[in-house]
């Protein structure tokens, strides 16, 4: 049986993650350069649980192409090489930029929400 709440809570965390999945998966970066997946897992541990794979993978490659990553590729004992994303020096301006315009957004929104 599927409960109601429980759909329309992942619907909504979906909806929101595709306006601040840039601004996260820039923040993972800035602390540590990761692979595909181990991106994916900083961001669950980070509490974005419902962020699905090919959308991480999807917003690396895009970021990588705007010029806000680089990559470079590390060889692994337990299977393919992996392809690491860094931040580039754009990157790192563009993330600083985002996480000014979260913190207005974010402050907006809590303000609306709260009738305050």
């Amino acid at each position: 049986m599927c409960n109601t709440s429980n759909v329309e809570s992942s619907q909504d965390q979906s909806q929101l993650l595709k306006g601040v999945l840039d601004l996260a998966v820039l923040a993972v970066l800035a602390d540590e350069d990761g692979y595909g997946y181990d991106v994916v897992r900083r961001l669950r541990e980070g509490g974005l649980e419902g962020v699905a794979e090919a959308s991480v993978y999807g917003t690396l490659r895009r970021l990588f192409v705007d010029g806000l990553l680089s990559s470079y590729v590390v060889p692994s004992d337990e299977g393919p090489h992996r392809k690491y994303y860094a931040l580039t020096k754009d990157g790192r301006k563009r993330l600083v930029s985002m996480t000014s315009s979260w913190a207005t957004f974010a402050e907006a929104v809590e303000r609306i929400v709260n009738r305050k």
